[in-house]
């Protein structure tokens, strides 16, 4: 009875570890997917605006309040979706010092640190502003302002998910290592192919 309780809680815990990956995959996906086509959105409203500033010399002020709010948009879900990755900037210089389960804590107290954050002010105080903005509308555009305010509380929810799941990766890790280590791990890695490409072009 023993053995088989501890089988059916080894399997419980393989698939809710699983289910996690899963949805940090699918949410990191989505993000970068909107991240692409909102860059290309506003390559392409840029490109219309300087056409028409300079070359034309009517600009356009729908093309200009469109920039402003979409740049907007691209940098609160950036911001989560580097959150999703860990990979936003950080000084390291006391963290680096550290290892194992000290290391481990640490960064754990930072991603509650960062769920706080996006708790109080991006889902509180965004849903506050986004409630305050639903009569004012904007000037060229004409729409409601809280349609652009409600991507504040959208990116707190992503970014406490993403907090949420790292700080249970984080727990089940058997080793945590620096941060700056894994990047520096990349660098070497992609100068390892570098030289082997131009081995490769010597021969």
């Amino acid at each position: 009875m023993k053995i088989q309780s501890f089988v059916l809680f080894m399997m419980l815990y393989k698939r809710r570890r699983a289910v996690m990956i899963k949805l940090k995959n699918i949410l990191t996906k989505i993000l970068e997917v909107i991240c692409v086509i909102m860059f290309a959105f506003i390559t392409i409203v840029g490109t219309y605006q300087i056409v028409t500033r300079y070359v034309f010399n009517a600009p356009s002020t729908v093309s200009e309040e469109l920039l402003t709010y979409s740049f907007t948009w691209l940098a609160l879900l950036a911001a989560a979706l580097v959150f999703a990755k860990r990979e936003h900037m950080r000084m390291g210089f006391l963290a680096d010092k550290f290892s194992g389960n000290a290391l481990r804590w640490i960064y754990i107290f930072s991603e509650l640190l960062v769920i706080l954050f996006a708790a109080l002010i991006m889902i509180y105080g965004g849903t506050s502003i986004t409630k305050l903005t639903m009569t004012q509308v904007t000037a060229s555009l004409g729409i409601p302002m809280s349609m652009i305010y409600v991507i504040v509380p959208i990116c707190g929810i992503f970014v406490i998910l993403f907090g949420v799941i790292n700080i249970y990766e984080l727990l089940r890790a058997k080793e945590v290592k620096p941060l700056s280590a894994k990047k520096e791990t990349v660098i070497s890695n992609k100068s390892a192919v570098v030289q082997k490409a131009i081995v490769k072009g010597d021969k």
